[in-house]
């Protein structure tokens, strides 16, 4: 099948974590590309997206949940079935999920003969203890027809642990709404979260095991030593996974290190805030710490160059397959002391100035729609086999 497509891309949530992210920009850029690519995502609180877009999106009504994780994911993914539950409502030529919620649903969907088969960009692959959200996790990736990843990491790990092969397609950073140029909003958000003269040390994902938030605080707490106007201000943390026992020991470790948390205090904690609000957050952090210990990408990093700002990140994949340390400010994860070291090195002013140039040129390199052609290829074929399915 050639030409314009009907592309409907599934997401887990409305809220801006990577996959989300990732499910929009893609949509905008196959829109900018001549498709007609529809965002789907459950909406329990019938708010919509985390922001206003350019292709067309749809808030699946979802029902609140208030028992385990369990219930959550199986209570998703029935809300999708019911969503595509017609032939009319599957009148797409190509079903394309960034989940394994979305990916249980589609591969119902497949078996009931309502759709021919469905792409899956597997971000990356996580390890569960209940044997029922194994079970989704390795359903999703197993059953697609197709399989796309975002670094040769998980492309990688899907040959090695699965046995199957996936297509790297990247990612990519919008350098229009990221840029290194004050806006007008910036010092109203200084204000508004008791921002000070700094340095300021941005976290972005709240506090959350992957993203090794005890590594950063313990690290922080030393660099307050030195710099006792520092502030580390942490952003965002909406997430369907229950992360509580760990968000406990981070709160015992601010206790520990007397780090209080709030507006003009140490420790900003911001929770999620409107996408509006990011690239000035970016702009007024004097670096992005992000050690993460497992990414699918990394979506903020490129955020943050894209704004000017320096990133000192993990000296593991998936970072390493983009960045070089003439880009950022490596770290070992694993040790407190590297991370501390790594803020040092990023809040140098000479560093900085070397570090915010090279920034810039990686953002420029990582567009959306080079992001969006590879995925042609793929969406091509699937979109024949719903043909071959129609004429049978």
């Amino acid at each position: 099948m050639t030409g314009p497509l009907r592309i409907a891309i599934l997401a887990h949530s409305t809220h801006p974590r990577g996959g989300v992210v990732h499910a929009l920009a893609l949509g905008e850029a196959l829109a900018a590309l001549g498709h007609s690519a529809t965002v789907h995502a459950p909406d329990p609180s019938g708010t919509g997206f985390f922001r206003k877009t350019s292709c067309p999106v749809i808030s699946v009504a979802a029902r609140p949940v208030s028992g385990s994780t369990v219930d959550l994911v199986r209570t998703r993914i029935e809300d999708y079935l019911r969503h595509f539950a017609s032939p009319a409502a599957c009148d797409y030529d190509v079903f394309h999920a960034q989940d394994a919620i979305s990916g249980n649903a589609l591969s119902t969907l497949t078996r009931r003969r309502l759709i021919p088969g469905f792409v899956r960009t597997v971000h990356h692959v996580d390890l569960f203890s209940d044997p029922q959200l194994a079970y989704w996790h390795d359903r999703a990736i197993f059953d697609a027809t197709a399989l796309l990843c975002v670094s040769s990491l998980w492309q990688g790990a899907l040959t090695r642990d699965y046995g199957l092969a996936a297509l790297n397609v990247g990612n990519g950073v919008d350098t229009d709404a990221f840029g290194p140029e004050p806006g007008e909003g910036d010092t109203a958000l200084r204000s508004e979260w008791g921002l000070g003269e700094g340095p300021i040390l941005l976290s972005v994902g709240g506090f959350e095991e992957r993203k090794n938030s005890l590594a950063i605080i313990e690290a922080f707490a030393r660099l307050r030593q030195e710099r006792p106007a520092a502030q580390l201000l942490v952003v965002g943390g909406a997430s369907l996974l229950d992360h509580s026992g760990y968000q406990a020991r981070c709160r015992a470790a601010l206790d520990r290190n007397g780090l209080d948390v709030g507006p003009g205090r140490p420790v900003v904690q911001t929770g999620p805030v409107p996408q509006a609000a990011m690239p000035a957050l970016y702009r007024l952090a004097d670096a992005l710490v992000f050690p993460s210990l497992r990414e699918g990408f990394g979506l903020c990093v490129l955020e943050a160059m894209a704004s000017g700002t320096p990133t000192i990140v993990s000296d593991r994949a998936p970072f390493t397959e983009y960045l070089t340390a003439a880009d950022t400010v490596f770290v070992d994860p694993d040790d407190e002391g590297s991370v501390l070291h790594g803020m040092r090195a990023a809040l140098r002013p000479s560093a900085r100035e070397r570090l915010a140039k090279a920034g810039l040129a990686v953002a420029e390199a990582h567009s959306w729609r080079a992001c969006a052609e590879k995925h042609r290829p793929v969406y091509a074929s699937l979109a024949a086999r719903k043909q071959e399915m129609s004429d049978a």
